[in-house]
């Protein structure tokens, strides 16, 4: 089994990790565009070999493509039509007997899964979102383990072969995560939720006391667990997270709305003294706790 990494990050680089780690990959191929990160790449182990985009293609049995939504929407179809080509008529893929396997680990899904809906080699494609990450990018933020016990979501599985689904279903195995199935739209409502609005307040909390506390100083002396913890988050690359809120951007501004309707009830129980009201809302937000731990 041949692994093509496509973007050697955090994700695409401790998958390869924990792929080659775990028995899964006999050889790690990895495409990188940044020559710096691939270089890194190489020498701290992260994959056998830094191929072109073509050749990695080409030579890969199972294509991961682990950019930022914005590119992978645009990356996807492209490689679908070289699957095609090299089928030589497409057919094989229709009928789900093509060998190579494609699958992204992106954050959205909708427009992922309808920007291939009608492409020949749909049935190639395997749509995933393993929920793991740090707020950390690049080939040094790779580690060994970040997958272990999460979730991973796939989407649209009858749509996909099911021998490529059965392919993937391995490697997340190996990558001991827990698989949860439902479809693109349902799993881009649910990120929105759990996800996306995390980051989006995390911005929104650096960026209040940026403005208010110009005395970067006091911030670092000041800055207890709870602080560090809640705007963490706030240090993740716009690159990744732009085209995520644009891609799910009426399901994003949903959860907004109500996060600021929240915030309003908040902001005039504390404005009219009542406590009560303060108890209750807080009381009703510990009810977390029990889906949480």
């Amino acid at each position: 089994m041949k692994v093509g990494i496509i973007g050697l990050g955090l994700i695409g680089g401790s998958m390869a990790i924990d792929l080659r780690r775990k028995g899964f990959a006999d050889e790690v191929l990895g495409v990188e565009a940044e020559p710096v990160n691939a270089a890194a790449a190489v020498k701290i182990g992260l994959v056998d070999r830094v191929l072109s985009y073509d050749e990695c293609i080409r030579e890969s049995d199972l294509v991961v493509i682990a950019v930022p939504v914005g590119a992978a929407v645009r990356m996807l179809p492209d490689i679908l039509d070289r699957f095609v080509e090299m089928s030589g008529n497409g057919q094989d893929g229709a009928k789900g007997e093509f060998l190579k396997i494609v699958i992204d680990v992106c954050s959205t899904k909708e427009t992922l899964v309808k920007s291939v809906h009608y492409h020949p080699m749909r049935r190639c494609y395997v749509a995933t979102h393993p929920m793991a990450g740090t707020e950390y990018s690049g080939p040094w933020a790779a580690m060994p383990g970040l997958f272990d016990g999460r979730a991973c979501i796939i989407c649209n599985s009858e749509e996909s072969s099911p021998k490529a689904v059965r392919t993937v279903e391995s490697m997340y195995d190996a990558l001991n995560m827990r698989q949860i199935y439902m479809s693109s739209s349902n799993h881009d409502v649910h990120t929105a939720y759990v996800s996306h609005i995390s980051h989006i307040t995390s911005f929104a909390l650096a960026l209040t006391v940026l403005e208010k506390e110009k005395n970067e100083k006091h911030i670092f002396d000041l800055a207890s667990g709870g602080f560090s913890s809640t705007v963490r988050l706030a240090k993740s690359n716009a690159d990744m997270w732009v085209p995520i809120l644009s891609q799910n951007r009426d399901n994003v501004l949903q959860v907004i709305d109500t996060y600021i309707e929240k915030m309003n009830a908040f902001r005039a129980a504390i404005a009219g003294y009542d406590e009560d009201s303060v108890r209750g809302l807080i009381e009703e937000a510990n009810r977390i706790k029990r889906i949480i731990r």
